[in-house]
């Protein structure tokens, strides 16, 4: 009895023994190519499909696609820029002007971090509009952009007719700009971005009850969470939406 036991034993250990020599190697060699959490690549897969099929909303106006409008206006380096030149890529539009001592800073210093963490595409870029073109030449805007740390070359500060810009803000995108020489610095203005697609449309996600969001709050950092007047941080849902559009 005693020696059918041992025999037993040792067929266990046989089997333990041949199991370790055919599969230990290929668990090893899955492990070094990163395939053994199966569930896991699963679920990055499942949520990659989900967040590929759920696209960005298009702006609406009576059942229309709101596209960029027509603009043409000089650059930080004196060259002309037009909406056209802004095709085929993802960009961000804002309205600034280089005195302002309020928000302009804390927006510009937001989209300098959006650059950075885009910066290995060339198809993405940033449209700054003045709304003091009279003190905002293109030299000021250069000092200014290098002031920032302005390296991604579709990133182009741009001024012109101040009619034509603010046509452009208040008519064109909705993003309110004034001039009112009774607050500090003696202009006005959203501190929200626009997002614009490939094909110039302007773009955004949806809130919790289906509706297009429309606008994206520039001021508060994602290193932030939350204003002090209570207003989340939206830049990390702008860098996820630009990316969204960038892959379609």
């Amino acid at each position: 009895m005693e020696k059918k036991t041992n025999y037993s034993y040792i067929g266990i250990a046989f089997i333990i023994l041949v199991f370790g020599i055919l599969f230990i190697p290929k668990i090893v060699d899955r492990i070094s190519n990163g395939d053994i959490i199966r569930t896991e690549s699963r679920s990055d897969s499942a949520s990659e499909r989900k967040t590929k099929a759920e696209p960005l909303a298009f702006i609406e106006n009576n059942g229309i696609k709101r596209q960029v409008p027509n603009f043409s206006f000089t650059n930080q380096n004196g060259k002309i820029i037009t909406n056209k030149d802004y095709l085929g890529k993802v960009y961000v539009i804002e309205f600034f002007f280089t005195t302002c001592p309020t928000i302009c800073p804390r927006m510009n210093a937001n989209l300098v971090q959006i650059q950075n963490a885009f910066k290995e595409f060339e198809n993405f870029g940033v449209a700054s509009f003045t709304i003091n073109p009279k003190h905002d030449t293109p030299d000021v805007l250069k000092a200014y952009a290098e002031r920032y740390g302005i390296i991604n070359p579709n990133w182009h500060f741009l001024t012109g007719e101040k009619e034509a810009i603010y046509k452009l803000a208040n008519e064109g995108f909705y993003i309110y700009a004034a001039e009112n020489e009774d607050v500090l610095g003696g202009f006005e203005h959203s501190g929200n971005f626009a997002l614009i697609d490939q094909k110039g449309y302007i773009r955004s996600r949806k809130d919790e009850y289906g509706n297009p969001i429309i606008y994206y709050k520039g001021v508060v950092s994602e290193r932030e969470k939350v204003g002090d007047d209570g207003e989340k941080e939206e830049i990390s849902l702008l860098k996820e939406d630009i990316k969204k559009l960038l892959n379609e």
